[in-house]
């Protein structure tokens, strides 16, 4: 029987094929013991049981070298950690041997007994690692009653539809030509949703229905631009996607004809598309979209998911690839943001912070280590030979923070040009502005920096007082809340006043039909993830600076988010 079933919209695309439903593990099992002949034999199932967890992380991790490997090892090394934690395996092997409890009963106490204390803690950081636990827990639950001759899952043309899924398991996944996937909890702007957009994999979360109401096999439609799932489509469906898929391609031919298009408004003004990346399918992605250079690429990947810290030779090497892949278009490399939720296991990103996003992160943790930020710097400046950089300092609150920084790399810069060591002729310097503090106070500060970044994810969290990975504040958390757009109005407007370069890099910057929203209020410059730059570029042309700016006032005025989704309906129309 036909069902649509509503959800968030979480990775844009259509797809259609058969369910795959994987239930939670664990939680509702019952009671039972054993006797106590077999607690040794059960000990045993338990210990293969964990290994075979732990190789099948190591087994993902090699899988996964290169492409997406620093993308998702923070996730994989996080599982290896909780699974060899003393804590779980000895409350483990306790329950087995003084409770006589079976292995599986085992698990769901230990697990019960350490979701407990996350839930406990008043950070809402700590409470999310529950996630992870769930994710250990049920590898160890699955490896407990697999069969020796039990295969991979397997989902080439199938539709996933689960409780969650971790990132690394979705980077897994994708390339075994998953269609498309559907969770019952997440939220567009996790870690796993960020990614099934890099992928081009659509994705509905938040579909609080799905696994009631989807058996294995059921035919499924997935629509993750608007987060619909229709279980057991009819004719009519059918007909809507086949127009919808046709309408799709279409698309995608007309937007590859932009591919070298001018970025161009319809009054004549240029305005600058960058792409954020840092794997190497991404900087050839954005070369190939006509981009006009990265604004943002990410270094703490190259510090996640490893035990020592990248030496700065290695660290030179990968931001050379960068430059030397962009053909003479601007890099934009930032120093490290680790931090907050980027755990690394090098141990520079401190744990057990009773408030990791205000924390000890960004340029705050890499000034409290000199020696790291200068190897970075140093591999920044001896890349900038190969061309053009542009060193970006996240998380800048005040004016001695940038100072700090900039002392630094000028000293660099300075004793490699005494030691023989090319390096660009000019190297500009920026930050990154995601603290209202930042935002309020550019003026304060313009005259110490070449350019700057707006990241609005953390800026609109900052701002709004609201987790942006929380699905319970999903409605709270918002870009078009009117105090977003009233603050970033007055900081284009500042880094006008100063003659000052600035481009958005967050992922309002990526989404086409708010393209009017910031030309509006000011912006000329964009960096968005490289599947989203033809979109962006597209919504440019289309608009009109001029009109826009006239109706920038009304915008502004705007008291609730209904009003600024209600102005851009009419400038849409237009």
């Amino acid at each position: 029987m036909r069902r649509a079933l509503a959800g968030v919209g979480a990775s844009k695309g259509l797809a259609l094929g058969r369910a795959r439903v994987r239930h939670p593990h664990v939680l509702t099992l019952s009671e039972e013991t054993i006797a106590p002949e077999a607690i040794e034999a059960e000990l045993a199932r338990l210990d293969a049981a964990m290994q075979a967890a732990r190789d099948e992380l190591g087994g993902l991790r090699e899988k996964l070298q290169g492409a997406l490997a620093q993308e998702i090892g923070e996730f994989l090394d996080l599982h290896v950690l909780i699974l060899d934690d003393p804590e779980l395996r000895h409350g483990l092997r306790d329950l087995i041997q003084t409770g006589r409890y079976s292995a599986d009963y085992a698990l769901k106490l230990q697990r019960d007994r350490l979701a407990a204390v996350f839930q406990a803690m008043d950070n809402d950081y700590f409470r999310t690692r529950l996630d992870d636990l769930d994710h250990v827990i049920g590898r160890v639950h699955a490896a407990l009653h697999r069969r020796p001759d039990d295969g991979q899952l397997g989902l080439a043309g199938e539709i996933l539809v689960a409780d969650d899924i971790a990132p690394a398991e979705l980077a897994e996944l994708s390339r075994q030509q998953l269609l498309a996937v559907v969770t019952r909890a997440g939220s567009p702007l996790s870690h796993s949703a960020i990614i099934a957009r890099g992928l081009h994999l659509p994705m509905v979360v938040g579909c609080a229905d799905a696994l009631s109401h989807v058996n294995d096999g059921d035919a499924l439609l997935v629509d993750g631009r608007d987060g619909l799932l229709v279980v057991e489509p009819n004719a009519d469906d059918l007909a809507r996607y086949h127009v919808a898929r046709a309408k799709i391609e279409k698309k995608r031919a007309q937007l590859d004809r932009l591919k070298r298009a001018p970025t161009r408004t319809q009054d004549g003004m240029d305005i600058g598309l960058y792409a954020n990346g840092e794997r190497r399918e991404e900087i050839a992605e954005a070369l190939s979209m006509g981009a006009d250079g990265i604004g943002l690429y990410r270094t703490e990947f190259l510090f996640m998911g490893r035990p020592q810290v990248p030496d700065e030779d290695e660290q030179f090497h990968a931001y050379r690839d960068a430059v030397l892949g962009m053909a003479g278009k601007p890099v934009t490399l930032r120093t490290l943001d680790l931090g907050a939720d980027k755990a690394d296991n090098s141990g520079l990103a401190l744990r057990n912070e009773p408030n990791p996003a205000l924390g000890l992160r960004g340029v705050r943790l890499s000034l409290s280590r000199p020696m790291l930020l200068d190897a970075q710097l140093r591999a920044m400046l001896r890349a900038s030979a190969f061309g053009p950089v542009r060193v970006l300092v996240p998380m800048v609150t005040a004016r001695e923070e940038i100072e700090a920084v900039k002392f630094r790399l000028n000293a660099l810069a300075a004793r490699l040009r005494d030691d023989g060591v090319p390096i660009g002729e000019h190297v500009r310097f920026g930050v990154m502005v995601e603290v209202p503090a930042a935002a309020l106070t550019l003026l304060d500060y313009a005259d110490l920096i070449d350019f700057a970044a707006v990241g609005t994810n953390d800026l609109v969290q900052y701002l709004l007082a609201a987790d942006r990975t929380h699905e319970a504040l999903d409605g709270l958390y918002s870009e078009r809340h009117p105090a977003v757009l009233r603050l970033l109005h007055q900081l284009f407007a500042q880094a006008r006043d100063a003659r000052l370069p600035i481009h958005v890099c967050g992922e309002l910057a990526a989404r086409a039909e708010d393209v009017p929203l910031l030309l509006a209020l000011g912006l000329r410059d964009f960096s968005v993830h490289p599947g989203a730059v033809l979109e962006v570029r597209e919504a440019i042309r289309a608009a009109d600076v001029g009109k826009l700016r006239r109706r920038a006032a009304s915008l502004l005025q705007c008291r609730e988010r209904a009003e600024v989704e209600r102005w851009l309906e009419r400038v849409r129309a237009l």
